[in-house]
C-alpha cells in the first residue's frame, strides 16, 4: 500500500463549506497546507471570500451534491485548477432543514416525503460525491472519506425523525463503503456532533440551553465548531491510517458511543 498522505499533500473537497461548520473544516485544512475545495450551492459570496483568505490553495465550487452532473463537473474543475486529483473528501452538505424543536414533525405528523428529502440530500448526496471521487483517489493509491453525522443517533434528545433516521443511514453507509474499498487503501470514517457553539445553526438557541449541555458533560463545557474541526482532521491525517468504518462522536463526553 502506498503511504498515507500527510495533510499538506492532500486535495480536500469540503461539501456545504461556504457557511457554518463547513466554513470551520475548510479554514482548520487549508491551515494544515492542505488544497481545499470549498463546495456551496447557494453561499457564493461567502464561499469566494473564503477561498481568497487561501490564495491559490483554495477553489469555491458551485454544485448541488445530489446532482451527478454537477458534482462530476466540481470534480473536474478541481482537478485540473489544482493539476492533481481530490484525494480527500468530507461530506458535510446538508440539504434544507429547520432545528426548531417546537415547530418539528412529530411521530404522528411526519411524512415519507420529509423522509425522502433528508436520505436524498444526506446519504444519496454523500454517495454521489464519493462516486465521483473515486477515481481520482484510486489514481493517487489512496483516500480519505469522512462523512459528518449527529449524536441525535445515539441520543435522540429532539426527535428529528427525518434528519436523524438520514444520519443514521449514513453512519451505515459509511461502514459499508469503508468494508468495500479498504482494499483500494481509502478509509471510510463519520466524525458526529451534538449542538455546536455556535454554528448557524445553533445561533438561535439560548444561552440557558448551552448552559444545561455544558453541564451534562464531562468537559462541562459545549464543543465549539473548532473543536470539531479538529477532531475531523485526524480522520485526514496519517495518524489515522489504520483506522476505518468508525464513528467518533465529538460532544465534549455527552454521549459515550
Amino acid at each position: 500500500m502506498p503511504a498515507a498522505l500527510p495533510l499538506s499533500e492532500h486535495v480536500i473537497l469540503i461539501t456545504g463549506a461556504g457557511r457554518g461548520l463547513g466554513a470551520t473544516l475548510a479554514r482548520a485544512a487549508a491551515r494544515e497546507g492542505a488544497r481545499v475545495v470549498v463546495n456551496y450551492r447557494r453561499s457564493a459570496d461567502a464561499a469566494v471570500a473564503l477561498a481568497a483568505e487561501f490564495g491559490d490553495r483554495a477553489l469555491a465550487v458551485e454544485a448541488d451534491v445530489t446532482d451527478p452532473d454537477a458534482v462530476q463537473t466540481m470534480i473536474d474543475t478541481a482537478t485540473t485548477h489544482f493539476g492533481a486529483p481530490i484525494t480527500a473528501v468530507v461530506n458535510n452538505a446538508l440539504p434544507d432543514y429547520s432545528f426548531n424543536g417546537d415547530a418539528r414533525s412529530t411521530a404522528d405528523t411526519i411524512t415519507t416525503a420529509e423522509l425522502d428529502a433528508q436520505f436524498r440530500g444526506i446519504v444519496g448526496g454523500a454517495l454521489t460525491v464519493v462516486q465521483a471521487a473515486l477515481p481520482g483517489m484510486r489514481e493517487a493509491g489512496t483516500g480519505r472519506i469522512v462523512n459528518i453525522g449527529t449524536n441525535l443517533v445515539q441520543n435522540p434528545v429532539v426527535p428529528y425523525h427525518d434528519y436523524t433516521a438520514a444520519k443514521a443511514a449514513l453512519l451505515a453507509l459509511t461502514r459499508t463503503l469503508a468494508a468495500d474499498l479498504g482494499p483500494d487503501n481509502i478509509t471510510v470514517n463519520m466524525v458526529s456532533g451534538g449542538l455546536l457553539r455556535t454554528t448557524d445553526a445553533s445561533a438561535a438557541t439560548p444561552p440557558e440551553i448551552f448552559d444545561a449541555i455544558a453541564a451534562s458533560t464531562p468537559l462541562r463545557s459545549v464543543t465549539t465548531p473548532e473543536e470539531f474541526a479538529d477532531a475531523t482532521l485526524f480522520f485526514l491525517s496519517p495518524w489515522s491510517r489504520a483506522v476505518t468504518g468508525q464513528n467518533l462522536v465529538v460532544d465534549g463526553g455527552l454521549v459515550k458511543d
